[in-house]
């Protein structure tokens, strides 16, 4: 995540993304207040209106990420605190993770609930993972530590489809290592698309240079999330990659930081909560939904380019009103699905007819034959 406004020092994932904008002021008086009429991703990705058919109740979104700090206001009560599988000291609240969250499952906070931030889905859970360290966590250079966080990924994915969580948010990727990937991270996928489980990670930073394939975006399997701005337009740091899913918001994010502060910034792991918080309104709405077919309905619900997919955009730029609609269509089932035998099925007022007919029919055989006897 790359940070532009903030109260606080600027951080970001260990594992992930590209840092280096500069600083801009914001005024620290009203912060909350400011922070609901910076929300310009709500109006783009038609959440309101996709607000009247699910808010996300009854599902859990696992953030594996730096942490998420329940104490946020934001965030009260809605916060399940998974095991930390870094074996770094517990720092009490990631800032990366803790924004990652706020953006899928932010409620606000005071009278109406009409401060703070909100995120996509307001009524679902978080279960945070931490499996990465903050950028400037001094542990991150202790070479035992690194040593025990090369698995803590993979385990964390482990970990959140055992505890029950529906939807995975990776907003990580593209450090040391992570280009590679791993055969235990790989592995650890297959197990969560075997469970049905959504996965969901950013696509990186650094489409301006290199344009690295990222893990764990680049898994087969995993939807990789892209970044756009406000005016829609691919962010020029987002990559760009044939696996590309969809894109979503990555450009001035406001979004939950600190205790009680709020900060503004840019990356694909933003658009990789939003994008989160959407399958969680799928899924809400519609639970017997495979996770294949969430993700094929966040695509068909996708504002397409004049272009069609491509690397730059993959399907489209997520829509939570569009996903909600295509999925719709997907939990109707198909006729070929249909059992055969289950054209015959019948009512009891409709077999107590089919046999009334059939006696009467028995009947008549049974006269007609005696007559013809005669």
């Amino acid at each position: 995540m790359r940070l532009l406004l903030l109260g606080v020092l600027p951080t970001c994932l260990a594992a992930c993304l590209v840092t280096g904008a500069a600083a801009a002021p914001w005024p620290k008086d009203g912060l909350a207040e400011s922070a609901r009429g910076r929300q310009w991703p709500l109006r783009a990705m038609d959440v309101q209106d996709a607000w009247q058919l699910s808010r996300g109740a009854g599902v859990t979104v696992a953030v594996l990420d730096t942490g998420v700090d329940p104490r946020h206001p934001d965030l009260t009560g809605v916060v399940d605190r998974g095991p930390d599988l870094t074996g770094a000291a517990d720092t009490g609240s990631g800032r990366h993770g803790t924004a990652m969250a706020s953006l899928i499952a932010g409620h606000g906070h005071g009278a109406g609930q009409a401060s703070g931030v909100l995120g996509v889905a307001p009524e679902a859970r978080i279960l945070s993972v931490r499996v990465v360290l903050e950028n400037d966590d001094p542990e991150r250079a202790d070479a035992q530590v690194h040593a025990r966080t090369r698995l803590a990924v993979a385990r964390g994915i482990r970990y959140a489809v055992d505890h029950g969580a529906q939807v995975i948010n990776m907003s990580l990727g593209g450090g040391e290592g992570s280009y590679e990937g791993s055969p235990e991270e790989e592995d650890a996928v297959r197990y969560a698309l075997t469970k049905s489980v959504v996965l969901i990670a950013s696509a990186g930073n650094d489409g301006a240079g290199a344009n690295r394939r990222n893990f764990p975006a680049g898994y087969p399997g995993v939807m990789a999330v892209g970044a756009v701005d406000e005016r829609l337009r691919r962010a020029p740091f987002s990559n760009r990659h044939a696996y590309l899913s969809v894109v979503a918001p990555g450009t001035g994010i406001v979004s939950a930081d600190g205790p009680g502060s709020y900060l503004v910034a840019d990356g694909t792991s933003s658009a990789a909560a939003f994008v989160a918080g959407v399958a969680a309104l799928v899924r809400s709405r519609y639970p017997a939904l495979s996770a294949l077919e969430v993700r094929q309905a966040i695509q068909r619900g996708a504002h397409r380019p004049p272009a069609g997919q491509s690397a730059a955009y993959g399907h489209g730029i997520a829509n939570a009103r569009g996903a909600l609609l295509a999925a719709e269509g997907l939990h109707r089932v198909p006729l070929a699905a249909v059992p055969r035998h289950a054209h015959f099925r019948v009512h009891d007022d409709d077999s107590r007819r089919l046999i009334g007919i059939a006696l009467l029919v028995l009947v008549a055989v049974m006269v007609a034959r005696v007559a013809v006897t005669r």
